[in-house]
């Protein structure tokens, strides 16, 4: 969002959430899964976009799979193939790309679990079983129902080290063009003091490839990261520490089985 205006000059196009989140998943329940007419397209852009034109139009929402509510049952997004289908069906004639992050699932568990209760509506972890949940499975539905459509995937845990290169991907600007505010998310998890300090390191001694570049920003996250925005606590009924630690295992292989599902590509830290 912050940096709109010089993706405009490239024909990407970056409207606000509040003008397509409600529009895009109203269209997709009355489509019912076929494809919009030419006239439904052009309404759509319409509302969604003031320019006449656009190379890549992005759209982000983390309830565009499902609401918190049904995010979970006995898989983590059980209808992701067939919703992400659908969304693609909104522009029939215009390539599409899928873009995702993905969670441990013990701390995403939970995490969902706290939406839930906050708007009101039970809980629901005392139903499943956590230990079965893959995002493999949700990865390959994916990509089954949309065989030629790209899809990148990471590891939310690792943004911190990988926002850059998310915010290439996702943007998909030229070659060689730099964006601004590439920061805004260490800001958040590193004291003030640390952010500047960072920063005047790397302006005195840049960073000559990505990986370098994240042994600096791994080095003063150890060191002025706020202890409250990287540790996250919870307490769930049933929940040792020794099935954290199996959930926690079981999701690192995970993410080895969906590094190697044909046509994902694969943001690592």
């Amino acid at each position: 969002m912050k940096n709109r205006s010089s993706l405009a000059s490239q024909g990407i196009i970056v409207p606000s959430p509040t003008r397509y989140r409600k529009l895009l998943r109203d269209t997709v329940l009355q489509l019912k899964g076929s494809a919009a007419s030419e006239q439904t397209q052009a309404m759509i852009l319409d509302q969604i976009m003031d320019e006449p034109h656009a190379e890549r139009l992005i759209l982000s929402w983390d309830s565009f799979l499902s609401f918190p509510t049904w995010a979970v049952t006995d898989a983590i997004y059980a209808f992701a193939g067939e919703r992400s289908l659908a969304f693609t069906q909104i522009f029939p004639d215009i390539e599409a790309e899928f873009h995702l992050a993905i969670r441990n699932p013990a701390t995403f568990l939970p995490g969902l679990q706290e939406k839930i209760v906050t708007k009101g509506q039970p809980e629901f972890l005392s139903t499943i079983d956590p230990t079965g949940l893959q995002w493999s499975s949700t990865i390959s539905q994916i990509r089954s129902y949309n065989p030629n459509v790209e899809l990148t995937v990471w590891c939310d845990e690792d943004t911190p080290l990988i926002w850059p290169e998310v915010l290439q991907a996702v943007a998909g600007p030229a070659e060689g063009t730099v964006l601004s505010d590439t920061d805004e998310l260490l800001s958040r998890l590193m004291t003030a003091d640390g952010l500047a300090r960072m920063n005047a390191y790397s302006a005195a001694h840049p960073p000559v490839s990505i990986a370098q570049r994240r042994r600096i920003v791994t080095a003063f996250l150890e060191k002025f990261a706020i202890p409250d925005m990287l540790e996250m606590e919870f307490e769930v009924p049933g929940w040792s520490e020794e099935l954290v630690a199996d959930l926690t295992r079981r999701y690192l292989e995970d993410v080895e089985r969906i590094k190697r599902i044909p046509g994902v590509r694969f943001l690592s830290a």
